[in-house]
């Protein structure tokens, strides 16, 4: 292909009942977007929603080899609409790639637009900045850094530990950069809490729930880097749980609420829902069994492969088989130097995964890999996967689901190519649209 234009064009005619905005979508979340400076944020101080770092980078680079990115920071996510490919309202995650094709940026009238080899190819939505951030806890923390929201503001993330506690080379996952991305922010000197306090977190939802008078935010998650001791004297089920606890007893109902955790014992995962939990994520990251002790070695070697599928599916005696939503990282299945290297086996790969679990009515979903470069399958492989991999993903997961007579799981908001707003992959944009669990059929609030 003599152009990137090429090639999407040609993945967009080979693979048709992929929605188009999903092709530009993973390709965006795949190899990230520049900035030009006009297309920049004001950070808390501006109108635009800024990107908070909620967990992980999501960058092509370091803060410091992001240049004016990383002192005016991008937004949150963007909206992609119109353009000559006609695109319906798309929601993405930003990953800034100072390299990458895609551009965004303003044209002579100020108006904002996403380019590729040079071409207007959309306009672009930033989201604005939501009331709640402008104010602060008592302390001056900021809403933002306490219980930031994505996904248009349907969900608040809260990260509560900041970091994993499989740490070096032979414990933590190899595509993980949640530990650097904790020291980056802490080295630029930015806040960037540890261990967040449960009151502060009290607070910020309460903040949160005052101003948000739209009620757009629907769900939060707990979550943050596995616990293999304690933190604050707890067991990870009893950490991430009391929380929820917490939140429950202050604003019952208010929120959907769910944890992303480790895939826990039976008991442990019965307290997740006696604190009120009510979808539980314990992501099993990747399929193949060579791949998953090569690399998520911490968890192979505290819990095993075989054992995590085990807990997946004794979960779902806990809370029900569709509350049960383990995540996986697309691509990671074709990093060098251990990974598949032709498309094909990757896709009969992780098929074989979706199929395990749709067959007990469990619904995995996916993040698209975002290549990291402080973490080894990042520096090995800075372009990521192919995107043809990407897209043949979303066709084998929604045939998949189809097969098992699945639909979208809960807590993702609408599905639907122009409704969804799960930010991090296009599986909610490539399922058809439909009434959801949540009931609701409407798209939240634009730009």
């Amino acid at each position: 292909m003599g152009s990137r234009t090429a090639l999407v064009e040609d993945l967009m005619e080979r693979f048709p009942h992929v929605p188009r905005e999903a092709v530009f979508k993973e390709d965006l979340l795949r190899g990230g977007v520049a900035f030009d400076a006009s297309a920049l944020s004001d950070n808390e101080k501006g109108e635009v929603k800024p990107k908070s770092y909620f967990i992980f980078s999501f960058d092509h680079g370091t803060l410091p080899e992001l240049g004016e990115a990383a002192l005016r920071r991008p937004p949150e996510e963007i909206i992609l609409t119109g353009g000559p490919y006609d695109l319906r309202r798309t929601v993405v995650s930003v990953r800034v790639n100072p390299s990458s094709p895609y551009r965004v940026a303003a044209d002579e009238e100020g108006l904002l637009g996403l380019y590729l080899d040079g071409r207007r190819i959309a306009d672009v939505g930033v989201p604005p900045m939501p009331e709640y951030y402008r104010h602060t806890l008592a302390n001056g923390k900021s809403v933002m850094e306490v219980a930031p929201t994505i996904q248009w503001g349907y969900l608040i993330y809260l990260t509560v530990f900041r970091v994993c506690q499989y740490f070096g080379a032979k414990e933590e996952c190899q595509y993980c950069d949640i530990n650097h991305n904790w020291r980056q922010h802490k080295a630029a000197g930015r806040p960037y809490t540890g261990v967040k306090d449960v009151e502060e977190v009290l607070e910020a939802l309460e903040i949160i729930d005052r101003y948000d008078t739209q009620k757009a935010s629907t769900a939060y998650t707990l979550t943050g880097g596995a616990i293999t001791s304690k933190v604050a004297g707890r067991d990870e089920a009893d950490f991430y749980g009391h929380y929820a606890k917490a939140i429950e007893e202050r604003f019952p109902g208010r929120w959907i609420g769910k944890v992303v955790a480790q895939a826990l014992p039976k008991d442990d995962v019965q307290r997740f829902k006696d604190y009120g939990v009510q979808i539980y994520h314990p992501n099993f990251e990747v399929w193949d069994r060579r791949l998953f002790e090569l690399y998520c070695p911490g968890k192979e070697r505290y819990v095993g492969r075989d054992e995590w599928h085990r807990r997946i599916l004794d979960s779902a005696d806990v809370f029900g088989a569709r509350n049960v939503i383990p995540n996986f990282v697309a691509g990671v299945e074709m990093a060098e130097p251990f990974g598949f290297t032709t498309v094909d086996e990757a896709i009969a790969s992780t098929t074989e995964g979706l199929r395990f679990f749709m067959s007990h009515g469990i619904t995995p979903r996916f993040t698209t890999w975002c290549p990291e470069p402080t973490t080894p399958l990042g520096k090995a492989n800075p372009q990521g996967a192919p995107l043809e991999y990407h897209i043949r993903l979303l066709e084998a997961y929604r045939a998949t689901m189809d097969d098992f007579g699945l639909s979208s799981p809960p807590g993702y908001g609408p599905p639907g190519p122009g409704r969804a707003v799960f930010s991090v992959s296009s599986f909610m944009d490539s399922l058809p649209a439909r009434e959801t669990t949540e009931g609701t059929t409407e798209e939240p609030a634009r730009a």
